[in-house]
This record gives C-alpha cells, sequence and structure tokens, in this order.
C-alpha cells in the first residue's frame, strides 16, 4: 500500500512525536508498504534546525526505507503562544508544493500528524483529489492544551477554534488517537464511532530494558556512591510543570542523599535552571544519543513525571513507554479519572497535581523503601511487556490499514470507542 505520512516532526528527532512518526513510518515500510513521509528539518525540542539541516531550503533525503521530503519553516528562539502559531503556519504553508507533487504519486492512504491541526485541511484535500484514505492521528488535541495552558485566551477565539476542530476531524476517514480518553475526546467531537482507532504510543522492551551494576551517569555527573537519584528525562516546556520538581528539589535540599537529574532541552530549560541554581541537588544534562537512553533511564532510582493540572488529562507524555520499560520506580502527579492516573496507579506513585508537598514527600518516602521501588519496578515492567510492544501495536495499524485498502464498511474491529478501564497506553 501506498502511505504518505505528513507532519511537522520526525527523526533524527530524539524525543516526542517525531520519534514516534519515524518509529511508525520505518516499522509500515519493513511490513511491505511503500513510505513516504513530508516534514520539517529536525528542530525539537531544542527550539533550534540542527547541525546538516537547513531551516530555508527543501531536501530530500531517504531514511531507513522511507523517502523523506522536508520542507522550510520558522523556528522562534523563544515559543510562545503567538510565536508558536507563526512557526505551525510556516510549515503548513511551506509544505503544500510538496504535497502537489506526491498528488502525482497517488498514496492510497494520507495520514497527518496532529499537532499541526494547520496541516490537516491540506492533507484531506490530497486525500480527496487522489481517491486516498485520509487518517488523523492525534498526539496531543492542541487546541484544548493551547487554552488551558494559557497560551491563547480569548473566548471567542476559543469557540471559533473548536468548531474549525470539529469540522476538520469529521473530514477524514479514520481519527486515530493514543490513549482511550483522547479517543472519546474525539467522539465528543462528533466523530462516528466506525472511524474511531486506537492507536497508542509504543515501547521496545528490548531496547529499555533493566540494568544492574555500575551506571556511566552516575561518575559523569559525580554523584556520591549511595545516593539516590531522582530522574527527569524529556521535553523541558511549559506543560511540563518542571518548576514543581525544582520546588520539589529545594524542599529536599537537606536531604544529602538524594540527587536530581533533569536530562532534556526545551523553551523552559533556563527559567528551570535559575531556579535550581544554588541547589548543590540538581543536575543538568543535554538531550542524549539514542545509544544511551536505556543507561540515562536505568540512572534512575526514582522517575518523576511532573504535570501542570491544566495538562494532564489533555496528553500523556510520550516519555512515560520508557520509565514503564526501564523498570525503575515512577511518580507522576495526575488527578483521579485522567488517562496518566490509570496509567501509573499501581506500578508508580500518584500525587496531585500542583501539590508540591505531597510531591517531595512522595519521594522522601520511595527513596527510602527500596522494596517497594523495587516492586514498582517490576509491575511497571511487566506492564510494558504486555501492553506497549510494538509487534502488537503494528499489528494492529497494519490490519486497519488493510481495511481500508478493501474499502471494508462500518465499524472496523478495533475502532469502538475504548472505555477508561482498557488498553491503557501511555503517550
Amino acid at each position: 500500500m501506498k502511505i504518505l505520512i505528513y507532519g511537522l516532526n520526525y527523526a533524527p528527532e530524539l524525543t516526542g512525536i517525531g520519534k514516534y512518526t519515524a518509529e511508525m513510518a520505518e516499522a509500515l515500510a519493513l511490513l511491505g508498504h511503500e513510505v513516504r513521509v513530508v516534514c520539517a528539518p529536525p528542530y525539537y525540542p531544542e527550539w533550534r534546525v540542527a547541525p546538516g539541516h537547513s531551516a530555508a531550503r527543501y531536501c530530500t533525503e531517504v531514511r531507513r526505507g522511507v523517502r523523506i521530503w522536508r520542507a522550510p519553516l520558522w523556528v522562534p528562539a523563544q515559543p510562545s503562544g503567538a510565536t508558536r502559531m507563526v512557526h505551525l503556519a510556516s510549515f503548513a504553508l511551506s509544505s503544500l508544493p510538496l504535497l502537489l507533487r506526491q498528488a502525482l504519486w497517488r498514496p492510497e492512504v494520507v495520514m497527518t500528524i496532529a499537532p499541526a491541526l494547520m496541516c490537516a485541511p491540506a492533507a484531506a484535500a490530497l486525500a480527496r483529489v487522489t481517491g486516498a484514505k485520509s487518517w488523523l492521528h492525534v498526539q496531543d488535541f492542541e487546541v484544548d492544551a493551547a487554552f488551558n495552558l494559557g497560551l491563547l485566551r480569548s473566548e471567542r477565539a476559543a469557540r471559533i477554534a473548536h468548531a474549525v476542530e470539529r469540522a476538520l476531524m469529521r473530514r477524514f476517514d479514520v481519527v486515530s488517537s493514543i490513549s482511550a480518553r483522547m479517543v472519546e475526546r474525539a467522539q465528543r467531537l462528533g466523530v462516528e464511532t466506525g472511524r474511531l482507532f486506537s492507536l497508542p504510543n509504543w515501547v521496545d522492551t528490548n531496547v529499555i530494558y533493566p540494568l544492574h551494576g555500575a551506571n556511566g551517569y552516575r561518575r559523569e555527573l559525580e554523584i556520591p556512591d549511595g545516593n539516590r537519584v531522582v530522574l527527569y528525562s524529556g521535553n523541558m516546556g511549559s506543560k511540563q510543570g518542571l518548576e514543581l520538581l525544582a520546588a520539589a528539589a529545594a524542599r529536599l535540599v537537606e536531604r544529602t542523599d538524594l540527587s536530581f537529574v533533569f536530562c532534556g532541552n526545551g523553551a523552559t530549560k533556563a527559567e528551570l535552571m535559575r531556579r535550581c541554581e544554588g541547589l548543590p541537588n540538581c543536575r543538568f544534562l543535554p538531550v542524549q544519543p539514542a545509544e544511551r537512553l536505556n543507561e540515562l533511564l536505568n540512572l534512575a532510582d526514582i522517575h518523576v513525571l511532573p504535570q501542570r493540572g491544566d495538562a494532564a488529562d489533555l496528553v500523556m507524555p510520550s516519555k512515560l513507554t520508557g520509565m514503564l520499560a526501564s523498570g525503575g520506580a515512577i511518580i507522576a502527579m495526575a488527578r483521579p479519572g485522567t488517562e496518566l492516573h490509570a496509567a501509573v496507579e499501581g506500578r508508580g506513585v500518584v500525587v496531585e497535581p500542583e501539590n508540591v508537598e505531597a510531591l517531595a514527600a512522595a519521594i522522601a518516602a520511595l527513596a527510602g523503601d527500596p522494596l517497594r521501588r523495587a516492586t514498582l519496578g517490576a509491575a511497571a515492567r511487566r506492564y510494558a511487556e504486555e501492553t506497549l510492544a510494538p509487534a502488537a501495536v503494528f499489528s494492529r495499524l497494519d490490519a486497519r490499514l488493510a481495511e481500508l485498502g478493501r474499502g471494508d464498511g462500518g465499524a472496523p474491529r478495533h475502532a469502538r470507542p475504548v472505555s477508561t478501564t482498557e488498553n491503557r497506553s501511555p503517550r
């Protein structure tokens, strides 16, 4: 089957949506599909185009069996609500000539990745013109996130944006998302049951797995022997709520047996480093090479996933899959009834968002309880092995693509609304 994937982010980005889009494209190519991708040059999470790539030129490459076309875009040095909109619009416009070129190829499926929803109209139009099936895969409901995080504030703008979002989603033959609640959200926006599909993010448990013995990062970061490491690894943006973890580190500064490690890049990293100035228990790392990801994740005695209260029910952090697979203990901030709470409960410790005192208390308690850390870590690893294996996810995806290719009507077998008690696969 000829599949065109259209989205902003792609490899060699090591974190977030780009990582998952690339892995999906490569898996589909290995399954025998002819896959092409239209995307931007890599820039995330540093918000700076990577060396060897250009923000101003069109280019093409082949990566692991996938033909890739990259369109130029503008990357703001200081992303904000307004500059992010311009950033997304620049790619949506610059990528149009590449989409027109793909029309001559006549794809059978056009899949667009949201964010950015700005790309959805062109993707739907291309599918209509070429007779292809259209597929919208939602990694984040960006309209909800933008307003709830205060990036956009006008109530009138919110009504308009949600109306546009509903109208766009109804135009696609398939709308998928990464968790049960996000699929339900698409249904509430008016997407018919038969067009819904659950496509959770995955983790390769043969690549991320528990390690035993000495860890090179301890030596590099000069972490004392016997200290418990509290690790955050991932994007450093506004919705992550990293200021909460910095505040918890400040509260626990007298605990000389605790070392906090922040690994990643992003729009709020400079502010986070300012918050941690003078805290001897805090250390920082940039995004690490992919080949060291497993070693990095195994540095953690405790993984921490802080989350702002206004974001906790909107997104499933992609970093959670690696935390689970590494077999480390996890502390996450989430409200009961949210997808994140359901994914972590029983496999980690869950505390209320925005509650720094509860977060600090949970870190202190878990640091002093090695048996509980081991029990929770083992449960997390089992969940990753049983639920998040790529083979199972890609097999379901391939089957749904086959249904589209046959033109099967009605609600497909895997497209029913997903209840909040099943298939809780984190992002």
